[in-house]
């Protein structure tokens, strides 16, 4: 079987401020074991959480909270569910399993690529042999609440488990919640504290900066910050193409965003398209003259390709604006080095050093 998104189209509500009610309709009527998967952003499931319980109160409500991957849910469920009396368990956290096995490109998983599958996440493969003991040992109904991408994980790569579904509901995300979230994301440090993250955690934040894009309440400024934050973690991990991708879409929304000139020349500088990338460093020095890195990286490139006095002039335009720019006096005196001005090129060198002994 290989299900696509039109598999369950029907299983989402037209409008989807009533998938809550929706929701609770089911739950409500539903005995015994059941299998539900709801949409919705962590900040979203917290308040769920809190709800469901004040809205059913006829059934009895637990909350088991993954904090980390795992490969067998049957064994977490018999052990947090044994002497209690649970009606419905709410079930968040999966997504840490998931990330775990993923081996494509960071690039592939932001084009929302499911098909040509390289791995299966153990616990999906768990999921789908497992099932049958699920519905015979445990009559309840399962609540799984899922981001977008998780639920597609599960179409995909666990369809045995995922067809006994009793409902998938998208919960809409507030505008305050859109907001509030990625405002966090754009105040949150990218490119050195995301090189700190572990492979799962990476995936996991381009994810959620992903599903934010795509919310329907998000302002199309902060959208195109939020695609300018993605195309800087891409560069973090390496995917130029993927981030040369994100900074002209944030160019489309805002062509006078200078930092979104400059790290795509940045980025057409590692895939070897040295005019291209002046070009580009030169569209961020018309919105920012004193944007003094631009004037560096357009300095090191110009030197890349032989051309050492705009190289030199593209330097002594970074120093002046910041006279304490090292790294801009040592490639000076590269460059004129080359040029066999030697005695400049000292120069030069010892005002690098004069700054960073």
């Amino acid at each position: 079987m290989n299900p696509n998104l039109s598999d369950w189209d029907d299983d989402l509500p037209a409008e989807p401020e009533e998938a809550y009610q929706d929701l609770l309709r089911a739950l409500k009527r539903k005995s015994g074991f059941g299998l539900f998967f709801v949409q919705c952003t962590p900040v979203e499931a917290d308040k769920l959480i809190v709800k469901l319980p004040q809205e059913i109160p006829q059934k009895k409500i637990a909350v088991l909270r993954l904090v980390e991957a795992i490969d067998n849910l049957y064994q977490p469920v018999t052990e947090f569910i044994k002497d209690k009396q649970i009606d419905i368990l709410l079930i968040k956290g999966l997504e840490y399993s998931l990330y775990k096995y993923e081996k494509r490109s960071f690039g592939e998983i932001t084009e929302g690529q499911f098909s040509n599958l390289t791995s299966v996440p153990h616990i999906l493969n768990h999921l789908n042999q497992q099932r049958e003991r699920f519905r015979d040992d445990f009559p309840i109904s399962f609540v799984f609440l899922l981001r977008s991408f998780s639920i597609n994980y599960l179409i995909h790569r666990a369809p045995d488990f995922f067809d006994w579904r009793s409902g998938i509901f998208q919960l809409p995300t507030a505008p305050e919640v859109v907001e509030q979230e990625s405002n966090r994301l754009l105040l949150e440090g990218d490119y050195d504290e995301y090189l700190k993250l572990s492979p799962e955690q990476k995936i996991e934040k381009i994810l959620e900066i992903q599903e934010l894009i795509n919310e329907t309440h998000q302002k199309l400024i902060r959208r195109s910050n939020l695609l300018f934050k993605m195309g800087n973690l891409l560069v973090a991990v390496n995917e130029y193409e993927g981030a040369m991708t994100f900074y002209e879409k944030t160019l489309t929304i805002q062509p006078s965003f200078h930092k979104a000139w400059y790290y795509r020349g940045n980025v057409l500088g590692h895939l070897g398209l040295n005019e291209e990338a002046i070009d580009s460093y030169e569209q961020a020095l018309k919105i920012q003259p004193e944007f003094y890195e631009a004037w560096y990286y357009r300095g090191n490139v110009l030197g890349h390709l032989g051309r050492n006095e705009e190289a030199i002039y593209s330097y002594e335009q970074a120093l002046k604006i910041q006279p304490e720019f090292y790294e801009a006096w040592y490639y000076r005196g590269n460059v004129l080095g080359n040029l066999g001005r030697n005695e400049e090129a000292i120069y030069s060198y010892e005002q690098a050093l004069k700054i960073q002994p």
